[in-house]
């Protein structure tokens, strides 16, 4: 083989990328405000750039939209406003009263800017029939961010022959840079669900460039605009009482009663138009969304939850990277918090800083993120995380970068090292990741190696695993159909293999599968896994057979579902046994009903089964969740979660556990920042209690023993200035 025929395969990768011209947009500014009423009774407007020629991005490419419509653009010294006429059948629209943000699977219109033109970020505004709002943040490379929002205004109505939307989107929202002359990147777009469609102006295809936000048209025209002064200050109390059972470490287990109250301050202030500074003292951490349910029982790893609370999930794409870092639900119960974040020029930073007071020994917890965007769609950055505890300290580095090449393939890479001194002593370890991904209309690739070293550690990261060497190949093929029910269908296969660093095999995987996606949001997929796992020292082949599905055929109807039946370890067994394999069963159902437009009922079931001659254990999940909103501020939420866990002792280390918890949610949300939320919890277990003598708790029977119940209230107020 020549030594240059590697270099010969990448050459086409790393010549440059074709230019294509990219549409221009030129807003015109006004001195009336545009209204809803002026669209709907076709009222002549001072001026307004007018859009009408939207192309799909899916399940077409380039093809144009099938329902007419168009977009109306302005601005004044204040707001950025867009006007929508879309043509449609009322009966066809897909459209509920929802609470902000759940309007994923709604016919719905939006706008993304990348104020900073940086070919990289964007804001987007989403907005349906009935004015229901859904803002966040997208990243090429890194996907979206759903947990940014800020305060703007919608006005909707579905009129006889589709809808109209008018969007107020205040320049104090957003971030941007002084120039007195703003040139911003723009896409203007609408789904209509029952088609799958994504509809965009200017024209988008995974055929042209590698991400999204680099296909962006330009928006010219916006002349002495400014964020403004924007402080922002939301004070907020909270309250409640509760009884819960205690069950101290070698002690007698007693019911307690506990009133709270809890007040604290959030304040933000814009610094130079485009840095954001949040300060927040004893901040509102508490978390009314409750988790979705998982399987927890025999998981070798740690179970992911995702993070709720407010402070942390806004902006948090900037300390995301392909090695996970940074995972902030590992600090529990801060009582301060303060972060920086946003661009300047081509540099962007993030800094965020908080106690916890978690631990019997408080911790300080430090992040810090520098980027810096070159080329086109390309960065390298920085990251550090620091987490001090009286003697003993976690501190890791980072260097990551993300490199576009030409048709339509992407290079990224990460170093990390980290230095952990606890009791036991002083350790230091790395990471090394890196991957080839290439994504089109038809062909997806994604090729990566990870190296993580025996001594890597992260106190304020989420990594499940280290001293592994693992190489990993995905591709996938998608045929499209034009003009037909099936959207897309084809092939993929995944393949795995990992070494520990004495060059041991722990793991392989082959995945073949295959995907068909129709329309009316409904996916099908089935396939195989082969696998080998190395566990405490013993090999395991495993195999197993799967299948998923999800559907909303009907507007008032969802459906999706999973089973796989096939071999898997017993990772905790009885004491005196060793793991063993055995056969396992896992399928879920779900449902989701909208009988109104304001009302879904959602119900879960989640089914795990593990069996050799007999069975082993067999976990039932169950959840029904009803939603009423009653506006679009005001809904009534209620939640009944069952988990039982049926164990064979005598195979599996593991109790016989049942538990029933009943969680009511009354929410009054005006906007972001101002907020009422009133709630009560209760959580029955299957335990006999007798405190007079050991061991005071068993577990027998049903969930009648009320072990905890909570009733708060919490109200938060925006003041901004």
């Amino acid at each position: 083989m020549n030594r240059l025929s590697p270099l010969l395969l990448l050459w086409p990768l790393l010549l440059p990328a074709q230019q294509e011209e990219v549409p221009v947009l030129t807003i015109p500014r006004v001195t009336r405000p545009p209204k809803l009423s002026d669209f709907l009774n076709n009222v002549p407007r001072e001026a307004e750039l007018v859009v009408t020629d939207f192309r799909q991005f899916d399940p077409g490419d380039g093809v144009p939209i099938t329902q007419p419509t168009t977009a109306y653009l302005s601005y004044d010294d204040k707001n950025l406003y867009v006007g929508w006429i879309c043509k449609d059948d009322p009966k066809l629209i897909r459209s509920r009263v929802a609470r902000r943000k759940d309007i994923l699977y709604d016919d719905r219109v939006t706008i993304n800017i990348d104020t900073f033109h940086d070919h990289r970020h964007a804001y987007w505004f989403d907005v349906n029939a009935h004015g229901v709002q859904f803002d966040g943040i997208t990243t090429d490379g890194y996907g979206d961010d759903f947990s940014w929002e800020s305060l703007w205004y919608t006005e909707s109505k579905i009129t006889e022959d589709g809808y109209v939307v008018l969007e107020t989107i205040p320049f104090k929202s957003l971030r941007f840079s002084g120039a007195p002359k703003q040139r911003w990147g723009i896409i203007l777009a609408r789904f209509i669900m029952r088609n799958n469609e994504f509809a965009c102006w200017p024209w988008v295809s995974r055929k042209r460039l590698p991400g999204f936000v680099a296909q962006f048209g330009h928006l010219d025209g916006l002349d002495e605009i400014s964020p403004g002064r924007n402080l922002q200050f939301i004070p907020y109390a909270a309250g409640s009482t509760g009884r819960y059972l205690d069950q101290p470490s070698g002690g007698i287990p007693s019911f307690k009663t506990e009133p709270d109250f809890r007040a604290g301050l959030d304040a933000k202030a814009v610094l130079k138009d485009a840095l954001t500074l949040d300060m927040t003292l004893n901040p509102d951490f508490s978390q009314v969304e409750s988790d979705e349910p998982q399987v927890t029982v025999n998981q070798r790893y740690e179970v992911f939850y995702p993070e709720k609370r407010p402070f942390f999930m806004e902006h948090a794409s900037f300390f995301n990277s392909a090695q996970q870092l940074f995972f902030s639900r590992r600090i529990i119960d801060p009582q301060f918090g303060v972060r920086l974040t946003g661009k300047v020029g081509r540099w962007g930073i993030g800094v965020l800083s908080a106690d916890d007071r978690a631990p019997a020994e408080r911790a300080y917890n430090n992040v810090l993120t520098l980027q810096r965007d070159f080329l086109k769609d390309s960065h390298l950055r920085l990251i550090v995380t620091d987490r001090e505890q009286a003697n003993a300290y976690n501190r890791v580095g980072s260097l990551d970068m993300r490199i576009r090449l030409p048709k339509t393939w992407f290079l990224t890479g990460q170093a990390v090292h980290s230095d952990n001194k606890d009791a036991t002593g002083t350790i230091g370890g790395n990471i090394f990741f890196g991957g080839l991904s290439h994504n089109d209309r038809h062909f997806q690739s994604i090729t990566s190696y990870t190296d993580r070293t025996p001594g890597f550690r992260t106190e304020l990261g989420y990594i499940p695993r280290v001293d592994i060497r693992e190489i990993k190949q995905q591709w996938g093929y998608r045929w499209r159909p034009e003009k037909r029910l099936v959207v897309s269908y084809g092939p993929g296969l995944t393949l795995l293999r990992n070494w520990n660093h004495a060059g041991q095999v722990q793991d392989w995987d082959i995945n073949p599968f295959f995907e068909v996606e129709l329309l009316r949001l409904t996916q099908i997929q089935a396939g195989r896994h082969e696998t080998f796992e190395l566990y405490q020292g013993t090999g395991f082949r495993k195999a197993n057979n799967y299948a998923s599905f999800k559907t909303e055929w009907y507007r008032w109807l969802a459906l999706n579902g999973g089973y796989a039946r096939g071999t898997n370890i017993n990772f905790y067994p009885a004491s005196g046994l060793q793991p063993f394999l055995a056969d396992t069963t896992d399928a879920s159902i779900g449902v989701t009903l909208r009988p109104t437009a304001r009302m879904r009922i959602d119900e879960t079931y989640l089914y795990s089964r593990l069996a050799s001659d007999v069975p082993i254990f067999n976990n039932h999940i169950f959840r029904s969740k009803v939603n009423y909103q009653f506006t679009r501020e005001l809904s009534l939420r209620a939640i009944i979660d069952y988990n039982g866990l049926l164990p064979n002792q005598s195979l599996v280390s593991a109790d016989r556990a049942k538990s029933v918890n009943y969680d009511f949610l009354f929410t009054w949300l005006l906007h972001p920042g101002t907020a009422l939320y009133a709630g009560y919890t209760d959580l029955y277990q299957n335990y006999l209690y007798d405190p007079s003598r050991p061991p005071y708790l068993q577990r027998y029977g049903n969930p009648t023993l009320a072990t905890g119940r909570q009733l708060f209230v919490k109200m938060s107020y925006l003041f901004r200035f």
